[in-house]
């Protein structure tokens, strides 16, 4: 666990993925269709683990 970082590339990847499944969540969200809250998992839940790992995980120079 020491060597664990992110590569530049890895950390956009998964920013990308943050910042378009916190959008589809919070679409989900507001318009609250039939179904909203599965849907609302499906995105929220990637987003979440993207945010973590940004936040905990260094990025390697």
């Amino acid at each position: 666990m020491d060597n664990l970082a992110l590569t530049p590339l890895t950390g956009i990847l998964l920013l990308l993925v943050m910042i378009f499944a916190g959008r589809a969540f919070r679409e989900n969200w507001k318009a609250q269709e039939e179904g909203w809250q599965k849907r609302a998992w499906l995105y929220g839940l990637p987003a979440a683990f993207c945010f973590f790992a940004l936040a905990l995980i260094p990025l390697a120079n």
